[in-house]
This record gives C-alpha cells, structure tokens and sequence, in this order.
C-alpha cells in the first residue's frame, strides 16, 4: 500500500484533504511545517498534531524561526525541503491541498513577474499529488461544513503585505465558466511541459560533459531550454532565464580552462570543445 505523506496546515484545504485521505482508508503520515513567521504559529502546530492524533496517524513536525521578513518564496522552498525529507524518509508519495484557485492564483503571480511558459504550468512536479486541483476553495469549505471539521485561519491571508492576498481578492470575481476555462488552459500547458521535458531528456542523454558547438548551433530558445535542464540535472539548481541567457553567452566566448560562477555556487568550467557543469559540493 502506498504510504501517503500529507502537508497538513491546520487550514481547511488540508484539513479536507486529511479526511478524505484516512475516510478512503489511506495509510497516512501527517507533515507540519512550522515558519515561525507568526507569533500564533505555533498553535497552529497544535492544532494539526491533535488532529493526527485524533485519526490515530503519525505526525512529522518541525519549526524554524523564519520571521515576519521571510519571503513567500523562501518559506515556501524550506517547507518542501521538510516535507521532501519526511517523504524519503517513510518512502512515501507527497501529497498537498493546492485546489483550483489555487492554481489560477499562482498563474497570475507568475505572469505578473514576467514569467516564461513553464510559469503557466504550475504544479507539474509529478512526485507530488495534487488531488483537489479539480475543486474550488467554496467546494472545499461546503465539504468541511458537511462533516462539522474544524480548522484553523491563517491571519495573514488578510493582509495586503502578501502579492497572493491581493490576486485572489481580484480573481474571486471570475465566474465559473471562465474559471473552467482558465483550468483547461493551465493542464493543456502541463501537459505541454512534460512532452517538452521529455524531449530535453532524449536530446541531452546521459553525458556528463556538454558541447559547445552544440549549443552555439541551436536556436537561442531550445539552447536555454537544455541549459536549464543540464544545470538542474547536474547541480540540482534551477537558474533563472537572465542566468541562462549570461551562461549561454560564456559558453560562446569563454576561453579553454577557464571558469564561471553561473549561480548559487554552481560553476561551469570550459575545454575548448565542451563544458562541465559543477555541483557546489564539488568545486575546490
């Protein structure tokens, strides 16, 4: 049986996805990850850890002083760092509460930044599952009411101070025919990026060492594409399009035994034909 490793916030979205999960029979582990960003955080933590009790499941907790400062972004990257631990660890499959309008929502942010394409396929990781993304917010909450859940509220989602409050005021306007639509945009482009993916895949093999003649020949679009794939793949490290347009422009000019910081201590060391990507923990 698949052991199932579940973000647990204390909100409603994975209060309801706790409870169908463990109606459904699941074996379950509850995961909380506690910012530290609220003074109150830490009854949330509470919360969630007598409701595992309550469904008689393990409970993973952990909490790090993050601060009212911490980004969206950077809370958001320590609490996969958490939950990706707890799932290696019990060899289970993640799974988290992301519904509908969550998506629409994480779109919008997205093409606000300026984002590229992969920005209009959000939620494509397919080690995470994501079984509510097919149910909006008012479905979630009608359910909780049906089963007399309770859950906590996250004072934040009041405040202004976060980009993703102010997106979803404005999107809460959208009827549900262009909400439907939007959907249907969004899983056209997942599926767009795992075609796209895999063919980055089969054009990069199992090399270790890249060629410059190569990627000097492509077109700039699909050599960006395979630079962001190289580096993930070698370095585990996503660089951004302005970090991918400056190493492709290394990759050009940069002379034989040379090298350069592409980012996050990720370095790229040059022969005259070829490149090498190196992990951090690797560079001396």
């Amino acid at each position: 049986m698949t052991k199932y490793i579940i973000a647990v916030s204390g909100g409603v979205d994975s209060v309801v996805l706790l409870h169908k999960l463990v109606q459904q029979g699941d074996s379950v582990v509850v995961a909380h990850f506690d910012h530290g960003i609220r003074d109150d955080s830490a009854e949330d933590a509470m919360f969630v850890k007598r409701l595992a009790s309550q469904y008689g499941v393990p409970f993973e907790v952990k909490r790090e002083e993050l601060g009212i400062n911490a980004s969206e972004d950077e809370a958001r990257r320590r609490r996969y760092a958490f939950l990706k631990d707890i799932t290696n660890k019990e060899k289970g499959t993640l799974v988290t509460a992301h519904h509908a309008d969550d998506v629409i929502e994480t779109i919008a942010i997205n093409i606000l930044r300026g984002t590229g394409w992969r920005g209009l396929a959000v939620f494509g990781d397919e080690s995470i599952e994501r079984p509510l993304v097919g149910l909006r917010k008012q479905e979630l909450i009608e359910y909780a009411q049906m089963y007399n859940l309770s859950w906590r509220e996250d004072s934040t989602n009041q405040s202004d101070k976060y980009l993703r409050n102010r997106i979803r005021r404005i999107l809460s306007r959208l009827d549900d025919e262009t909400h439907a639509l939007l959907l249907q945009y969004w899983e056209e482009q997942v599926r767009l990026r795992g075609a796209i993916d895999q063919t980055v895949a089969d054009h990069l093999g199992g090399n270790d060492e890249y060629s410059r003649y190569f990627f000097i020949h492509s077109t700039e679009r699909a050599a960006l594409e395979l630079l962001r794939a190289v580096v993930m793949r070698s370095a585990g490290v996503s660089l951004t399009l302005p970090q991918r347009k400056k190493l492709l422009h290394e990759i050009k000019v940069a002379r034989p035994a040379s090298r350069v910081d592409a980012a996050f201590g990720v370095r790229i060391r040059f022969t005259k034909q070829s490149f090498i990507v190196e992990h951090p923990s690797k560079v001396v």
